[in-house]
């Protein structure tokens, strides 16, 4: 049984303050998560599918079929794009969330957040300007034409200077990189927690629409189309706590 009460796992609680690799958490035993790897591995929310009201159904398995020609990134950019979202989700192999397919349907739907920095500009033009400074910076860094193009380590240290808002030279001039990073970290995240593999990773009951939740008690009451983790502690709880 894999360790999931060992708080180890988290990036701030490990030496390195580096991920742990997917692999040492269970299989995947009914539908599909993230690398078919997750706490939940007897649970999939399409189960539960039939229960959906029909727009709520369609929306959510429209995010399944993402496919298609991209309308708003270049072949390029979407490229340095995947590198980008792949470093920070940590998604190292197949079944990757299609998180780039879904950030352009957004983009080109223009389906903005609503807001935006006032020293920044305009979400989609903002992507167009990281994507390429990314290119640049691994360019001037590395002697790559682009971010993908850089070893996973290189692009992750790229990736992480980029989080921390300490990302300096001429590509990034005009841009304030902790907003920029913000800009693209929140929509990366939206995408990938969009996702029905995703909820299964995390064992989200869904929309549960329109029959609604029943069980609103302690934790470790399931809803009828739940399924129990891997084990039966809470998870925020156990890795926060000393083990026995």
């Amino acid at each position: 049984m894999p360790e999931l009460r060992d708080p180890g796992h988290l990036p701030n609680l490990r030496p390195d303050g580096e991920a742990r690799k997917p692999d040492w958490l269970p299989r995947q035993r009914r539908g599909t998560s993230p690398q078919m790897v997750g706490r939940f591995p007897n649970y999939d929310v399409l189960e539960a599918a039939a229960d959906w009201d029909p727009a709520t159904r369609e929306v959510v398995e429209a995010r399944l079929r993402p496919g298609g020609e991209l309308r708003f990134f270049a072949a390029a950019e979407a490229t340095t794009a995947a590198a980008l979202s792949d470093r920070i989700l940590a998604q190292d192999e197949e079944p990757r969330v299609p998180v780039v397919e879904l950030i352009d349907r957004k983009l080109a739907e223009g389906r903005l957040d609503g807001y935006q920095y006032d020293d920044m500009p305009e979400d989609r033009e903002a992507w167009h300007l990281v994507l390429a400074a990314l290119d640049g910076t691994a360019t001037r860094l590395h002697g790559k034409d682009s971010l993908a193009g850089c070893p996973v380590a290189d692009q992750e240290g790229i990736v992480k200077a980029f989080a921390d808002g300490s990302l300096e030279g001429p590509e990034w001039e005009g841009l304030n990189v902790s907003h920029a990073w913000s800009v693209c970290s929140r929509m990366v995240l939206e995408a990938f927690y969009s996702h029905p593999w995703a909820w299964n990773e995390i064992g989200f009951g869904g929309p549960a629409y329109p029959t609604g939740y029943m069980r609103l008690g302690p934790v470790g009451i399931l809803e009828p189309h739940e399924r129990a983790g891997a084990t039966a502690e809470d998870p925020a709880r156990a890795t926060s706590e000393p083990a026995e």
